[in-house]
């Protein structure tokens, strides 16, 4: 007993030395250990992230197609055919034709005045009823591929939280079906409360842009193609910047729950719904500088169709030139062409294969299935 006692005080700092580094090394194993657990469950985690990530992009393409189908194939040959009744209805020129060919075959029926005053309605009202079918196939076209992305962003957060979400999209508010349908009603909004003041900014920019054009000016189509241009130009740049947004759709709700709000109780103020959500978003993209962009590429491409396969084509080619009267019941005639139905209409499907506007698309959806 006496020699164990001896043993350990001569070696007791070397015992105690020994189980301290024996005990820091143990210590030491079992964090290292801990923390490469927790980086093999993290690789994993990340792995696993990485996956559904991948998965979800690939849904969203499919959406994103999808949507696009839609806009094709449902939303928008809806909301074409009943603009070009609107258009057809209140731009009828008939009338005004009528009282010319009857002018002609019986010359004592019209005087010098009236038929000169008719000639020049004619031009008038012909080069409106042009620049508006032009401006609204190009603008609803683009307008509705807008609305099915932007509510196609809104209801792909259902698959995205049903796939186990997107930590991207959790702050998302889902839109009901009451406001989905009424979203997209508001296609109509250009033919149903839109077209009288087009009409009126547009004669108002044909006026402008003809008023030294004589019946007797010869027209070919550089001429005509820069007229047409010319006129557009001055209807987007008339007024306050964006004018035209008022035409296509909604106010912004936003002004409207401000004046309601500031002029009432704000107990009783209006509430800003899913649906006014979504016309602000839609405002937003339309006002943005991209979208003033592909708008213009668009107007041209189909400026340049119409020069292309609707003045070329026919008897009496504006190659080499003719009359501008002799061309006003060329452009009557050619008017109806342009607001057919999407799956005859080549103008729209001119503007779906722009590469600008397919791009401008795809970004939009991407960038709001990421904001």
């Amino acid at each position: 007993m006496l020699y164990l006692r001896d043993l350990w005080r001569r070696h007791r700092r070397k015992v105690l030395v020994t189980a301290g580094v024996l005990g820091s090394g143990y210590f030491l194993y079992k964090l290292y250990d801990a923390h490469k657990r927790r980086l093999t469950d993290l690789e994993r985690q990340l792995a696993r992230d990485q996956e559904n990530d991948e998965f979800i992009k690939a849904q969203m393409q499919i959406h994103f197609e999808n949507i696009q189908r839609i806009a094709d194939t449902t939303t928008l040959p809806h909301a074409m055919h009943y603009l070009s009744c609107r258009i057809a209805e209140d731009l009828d020129l008939s009338h005004l034709t009528e009282r010319l060919m009857k002018g002609k075959g019986q010359p004592n029926s019209l005087s010098p005045s009236e038929k000169l005053e008719l000639w020049d309605r004619l031009k008038i009202l012909s080069f409106t009823r042009m620049a508006v079918s032009i401006w609204t196939v190009t603008m609803l076209s683009l307008y509705i591929r807008v609305q099915v992305n932007i509510l196609g962003r809104h209801l792909y957060i259902d698959t995205a939280r049903g796939l186990g979400g997107s930590h991207l999209l959790e702050d998302a508010d889902l839109v009901d079906r009451d406001d989905q349908q009424k979203f997209l009603a508001s296609a109509d909004f250009l033919a149903n409360y839109g077209l009288p003041t087009l009409f009126s900014k547009m004669q108002t920019a044909v006026t402008e842009v003809l008023k030294a054009k004589q019946l007797r000016d010869a027209f070919n189509t550089v001429v005509l193609q820069k007229t047409i241009l010319q006129i557009l130009d001055t209807f987007m740049s008339m007024g306050s910047p964006h004018h035209w947004v008022d035409c296509l759709m909604p106010e912004d709700p936003r002004l409207y729950i401000l004046t309601a709000t500031s002029s009432s109780d704000k107990t009783n103020s209006p509430e800003f719904t899913q649906f006014d959500q979504l016309i602000v978003e839609t405002r937003e993209v339309l006002s943005s500088a991209e979208f003033g962009g592909v708008v213009e590429i668009s107007l041209k491409a189909v400026v340049n169709t119409l020069m292309e396969k609707g003045f070329q084509s026919g008897v009496g080619s504006l190659t080499s030139g003719m009359p501008l009267a002799r061309l006003l019941p060329r452009i009557v005639q050619i008017c109806p062409t342009l607001v057919e139905e999407p799956s005859k209409n080549q103008f729209i499907q001119i503007i779906q294969s722009v590469p600008e506007v397919g791009l401008f698309f795809t970004l939009l959806y991407a960038n709001m299935s990421s904001s």
